[in-house]
Parts: structure tokens; C-alpha cells; sequence
């Protein structure tokens, strides 16, 4: 870890960066440090929530330092957004990746050797080939960022194999700063990343996991496509947002069903063509109130930063993975939703995937402890964000905006129902699935049950007071603590662990999270207290007359409108009112280039809206 005094000149012309070009007054959290540190020459980990601030932390060292910036970039698809932004805060950037004509490419490889730009994307599977890495050799290179830097990692939720090979920058290029940036990354993860990539002198900065503006609800599934509909009609009508499902079928279902209710919904899985998929994503960027309906495969370095809400209609892979997926929601800062339904067939889903996955018995046992920390936190009885942020290790109060802080779940005394279920697993010989031992619990003589006599049982019927929804939800929460797993080499037999002994023999209390039928009210109060920023009616009319004419700018230029403007700004020029361009350079987002493209047509509105009656 290098130690050293802050350098003034630096830190002096990162602030006039950050204010003239990019409009933003001050530096957030650690982003000052970081950008002094790496553009001093030095290596760092930066790991920052989403929306933190990340690409300012490679940007303003690239235009502090001689040379290009190289940006290592998975997101091939996204990468003409990313240069569209910093053009339009007046930076000089480009990318070189598959989509281009050699002509293209060309043009921009020899713009880096004349030093006419300030940064390039360039997608690793491009950057490790010899030629590329001949060309770069000729070049004066300020930076090398490594972005989403958990792909590096074979335990992660997102592994490129081709990120492996990125330790090459530091045999090549020993003298240009390395920085590796990730959202979600745990111990684990980012010692992978320090070995991989070689970065065993670089400094650490490890930001705050927490989202505080995002609202995390979990239901009990019962009729998924409804409930999600009903999710979004109670509290975000209107609104963009992304749907994650397990596979491209379910995707396609939910779409039509969206539709259907009048939802402007675009399915994006690895099933469709190429062209369909960039357009869809074309269209969610650039459009007001698009739904997206994705598997995972949608969604990594997504720059929109009014996405509201973020639903899961399939349990995730683990905590990164729902934490990288959620994180998604409200990049802006305003308020957004992370909703998921739940239910016991995703927990049975995803065990039999990791058993059925070609990865050895280790890797398989670490998927197997993500999964149940995810289980944990799904059927928790106390605040979702502090069993968030205790994954990643980072302690935290309970947040008063989650679902079971602002309508605790009354934890009951369920050893009795805990003893009856894993006593009704042992009784049918660990032998059967849920459906089997639910039954005989309910005392219901169905087909398989009478077949094996297990209507004679001792424990046959001793449930019956209790629904079949009820027990599946004992049955989750017992899985979810480790009480029984789910063997799927034995047709997803239930099968009993070490810890059930304690609590078969009354030596141990288990307090159960109560069932609850859905309940559209409790529902609709939790999401109308997530609601956006309300602005007095006279500047909302200015603030919706401002969209209007960024939406007119964005169709002709063909760009989304968030590069333009983001709605924060435009919420802050509604309220402010600003009649020159002093006034105008003080809102947050408006840097030189953006008020000399601009200025005069946002002046010349917000004067003639003044100037109106009333």
C-alpha cells in the first residue's frame, strides 16, 4: 500500500475538472482521495455502490495525466452511450470494439498515437490480442481502468474468462497506473481480483455497500404476474423500470402479460438476435417508462439513472447477484423499490442448478453458502438492509425503509410447527419431496400417500390446521436454517441436517416468520411512501416543460436523455429559475461544454416561463 502526502496541484486541478467540465461543485466520499491517489501514478481497488460516482475516479485522472485513458469495458453495447456522455461534458473519447469497420477502428487507433484523445473504451477480449497490445505499446497511456472488475472472479456472479488474462497491463505496461473498479465485490472476491490482476501494491478503497434510497419488499409467491402488477400499478405507473426472470420462456410470458394490461414491456435474453436485443436496450435508454423484461444476461454497467424499481420474479444466484441487480434502481439518488416474490420452488430451483452445474465440490459448496445467506435474508424477521450490508461486512442501524421496518412481521414461537415438520421428514424415510411431506402433514390421503401406507403414520394429519401456503413457508424458513436440504440426486427429497437434532429434541427455540396472506393495502402503503420528490406546481410544470424540450434534444441527436440532462438537474433549474449563465453554472450538471451547447435555449425557456402568467 503506498503511503503519501496529498499533492496540491492535483487535487487543485481534479476540482476544476469536476467543475468545469463535469458541473458538479464538490467531490463525494472518497472520490478526491482516490482521484489524487491514482493520478499520482499509483495502482488502486475502488469498490463503490452504484450511482457513487465510480467513473469519475478514472476520468479526472485521465485528463490530469499525459496520454489516453484505457477503459476496460465488457459492455460492448453500451460503450456509444459512455462516449456520448463524456463528448457531451466536452471530453475527448472514442472505443474500439466489434461493432466498428476496420476503417472506424483504424481512425480512432491513430487518433490515440496523436494524442487527440482523452479516453477509450476498448472490450477485453480485444485488448489481450497481440496486436492490440503492439498498438498500445506506441501510445502514450495515462490510465488503465479495469471496470466491473468482479468479472475477473470464478466465484462471482459475472465471470469473463477473458478477464483473467488482464494481468498482462502489468507485465506490459509496468509504469501506467492500474485501476480496478466494482460495485459488488466480497472479501472473498476482491482478494481474487488483487491476485488476478496483479494488484498486490494497489491501495483498497472500500466504499459504503448501502443504497439508502432503495426500498427492499419481499413477498410470499402466490400468483407471480399478478402480484408484480399489482406492484407496479400501486407505486410505479409510469415509471422504468427492469424485471429479472430465471429463463427466456418466463421472460416472454411476462412480457405478453404486461402488454396486455397496457405496460410498455421489451423482453432482452441471449435468445433473441442481436438486433432485436440492442434495439430493446436502445429503446429502454433512450424512452420514458419502458419495462424491461430480462434474464440476467441484461443489465451489467446500465448508465439510466431513473430506473424505479428493480422486481425479481425468480429468486437470484446469491447476494452479489441481488445486490448487483437491485442496484440498478435509482442511480439518481431519488427513491426506487427493489421488489422480489418468493417462494419455496426457487429455493428447490436453485439448489438443483448448483448440483447440476459442471463446477468441482468447492465451488459448488461456495454457491451453496451464498445461496443460503440469501435464503437468510429473505426470510429475515428483522431489517433487510442491516442483513444487506452484514454480508459484506458493514454494520448498520435498522433503515426504516424496508418492508419489515416499516411492518415488522411479529415473530412467532414455531418450534412446535418446526418439530412437526422435521419430524414428518424423518417419519417418510427422508425419501420424498415438499409436496409428499406437506400432504401427510395436512393428513391429505392422496395417491403416493396411501401407496406407502404414510396415512398410517404417526404424524399423518397433526398439520391439518394449517394451510398448504403456511407450511411451505415453515418448510422455507426451515431450509432457510439449515435444518433440511433439498438432495436433488434423490428427486428433491427432504433430507435432515445436524441442526435438526437440537430442535427435534426441545432443546433449542425457533421463532418462525409468520405467514400473511397478501395484502394489497399493507402493499400500497409501503409503495406510496417510496414516492419521488414532489415539487410546488408551478415549478413542476417548468420542470415537465424542461423534459419536453430534452426529450425534442435527445430524438435529434439520437441519444438517451439522461446524457443530455439528468432529471436531478433539470428538478434543480425548475427550482432555481436561473436568468444568466452565472446563475445557470451553479446548477449541479451543467459543466462549460454542456452550457455553451445549451445555456442560451435553457435561459430563453425558463425567462419566457417566468415572464407567463400564472
Amino acid at each position: 500500500m503506498n503511503s503519501k502526502k496529498p499533492n496540491p496541484a492535483i487535487q487543485s486541478r481534479a476540482l476544476e475538472i469536476l467543475q468545469t467540465v463535469f458541473g458538479y461543485p464538490v467531490f463525494r466520499g472518497q472520490q478526491e482521495e482516490i482521484i489524487e491517489h491514482v493520478a499520482s501514478g499509483h495502482d488502486a481497488l475502488i469498490l463503490m455502490p452504484t450511482g457513487g460516482g465510480k467513473s469519475l475516479c478514472y476520468q479526472i485522472p485521465a485528463l490530469i495525466r499525459d496520454g489516453v485513458g484505457i477503459v476496460v469495458s465488457p459492455l460492448i453495447a453500451l460503450m456509444q452511450d459512455q462516449v456520448d456522455a463524456l463528448e457531451t461534458a466536452g471530453v475527448r473519447a472514442a472505443y474500439l470494439n466489434s461493432t466498428q469497420s476496420y476503417e472506424e477502428a483504424f481512425r480512432v487507433e491513430r487518433a490515440v498515437l496523436e494524442n487527440e484523445l482523452d479516453l477509450v473504451y476498448i472490450a477485453p477480449e480485444r485488448l489481450v490480442t497481440s496486436r492490440c497490445l503492439n498498438w498500445l505499446q506506441k501510445a502514450k497511456i495515462a490510465l488503465f481502468a479495469i471496470d466491473e472488475a468482479h468479472c475477473v472472479s470464478q466465484w462471482g456472479h459475472d465471470f469473463r474468462p477473458e478477464y483473467i488474462q488482464l494481468s498482462i497491463l502489468h507485465e506490459h505496461f509496468p509504469d501506467v497506473p492500474r485501476i480496478a473498479l466494482t460495485a459488488t465485490a466480497d472479501r472473498h472476491t476482491r482478494d481474487e481480483i488483487v491476485s488476478r490482476l496483479k494488484l498486490d501494491d494497489s491501495r483498497q478503497f472500500i466504499s459504503s455497500f448501502d443504497r439508502p434510497n432503495i426500498r427492499y419488499c419481499i413477498v410470499e409467491k402466490e400468483n407471480p404476474r399478478r402480484q408484480l402488477l399489482d406492484f407496479i400499478l400501486s407505486g410505479h405507473r409510469g415509471d422504468a423500470g427492469i424485471v429479472y426472470c430465471l429463463s427466456r420462456r418466463k421472460v416472454e410470458e411476462t412480457v405478453s402479460f404486461l402488454t396486455e394490461q397496457g405496460i410498455s414491456a421489451l423482453p432482452y435474453h441471449a435468445g433473441l438476435g442481436h438486433a432485436v436485443r440492442t434495439e430493446n436496450q436502445a429503446r429502454f435508454l433512450r424512452e420514458d417508462g419502458i419495462v424491461m423484461v430480462a434474464t440476467i444476461a441484461f443489465g451489467m454497467g446500465i448508465d439510466k439513472p431513473d430506473v424505479r424499481f428493480v422486481a425479481h420474479l425468480d429468486l437470484p444466484k446469491s447476494m452479489e447477484g441481488y445486490y448487483q441487480e437491485t442496484g440498478r434502481a435509482g442511480r439518481d439518488g431519488n427513491p426506487a423499490t427493489a421488489w422480489m416474490a418468493y417462494g419455496l420452488q426457487d429455493v428447490v430451483q436453485q439448489r438443483r442448478m448448483i448440483d447440476e452445474s459442471d463446477a468441482d465440490f468447492e465451488h459448488r459448496k461456495i454457491q451453496i453458502g451464498k445461496l443460503d445467506a440469501l435464503l437468510g435474508f429473505c426470510e429475515s424477521l428483522t431489517c433487510r438492509r442491516v442483513r444487506l450490508l452484514e454480508y459484506f461486512g458493514e454494520s448498520s442501524s435498522p433503515c426504516g425503509n424496508c418492508d419489515t421496518c416499516l411492518s415488522p412481521p411479529v415473530a412467532k414461537d414455531g418450534t412446535k410447527d418446526m418439530q412437526k415438520l422435521l419430524s414428518t421428514v424423518y417419519r417418510v424415510g427422508q425419501r420424498f419431496g415438499a409436496v409428499h411431506v406437506i400432504n401427510v402433514l395436512r393428513g391429505i390421503s392422496s395417491e403416493r400417500v396411501l401407496q406407502w401406507n404414510h396415512n398410517r403414520l404417526s404424524t399423518f394429519g397433526i398439520g391439518a390446521e394449517q394451510s398448504e401456503a403456511e407450511w411451505r413457508s415453515v418448510l422455507r424458513q426451515a431450509i432457510a436454517a439449515q435444518y433440511v436440504f433439498v438432495d436433488n440426486e434423490e428427486y428433491n427429497a427432504l433430507k435432515l441436517t445436524e441442526k435438526a437434532r437440537p430442535v427435534l429434541k426441545g432443546e433449542l427455540t425457533v421463532l418462525l416468520r409468520p405467514y400473511l396472506k397478501p395484502d394489497r393495502r399493507r402493499k400500497t402503503r409501503l409503495l406510496q411512501a417510496a414516492s419521488q420528490p414532489v415539487l410546488p406546481q408551478r415549478e413542476q410544470k417548468l420542470f415537465e416543460r424542461l423534459k419536453w424540450w430534452r426529450m425534442e434534444i435527445a430524438r435529434q441527436q439520437n441519444m438517451p436523455a439522461y446524457v443530455i440532462f439528468q432529471d436531478a438537474t433539470l428538478r434543480e433549474i425548475a427550482l432555481a429559475k436561473p436568468l444568466t449563465e452565472e446563475e445557470l453554472l451553479q446548477i449541479s450538471g451543467i459543466g462549460n461544454k454542456r452550457l455553451a451547447m445549451w445555456g442560451s435555449e435553457i435561459l430563453k425557456l425558463v425567462d419566457e416561463f417566468t415572464s407567463s402568467p400564472v
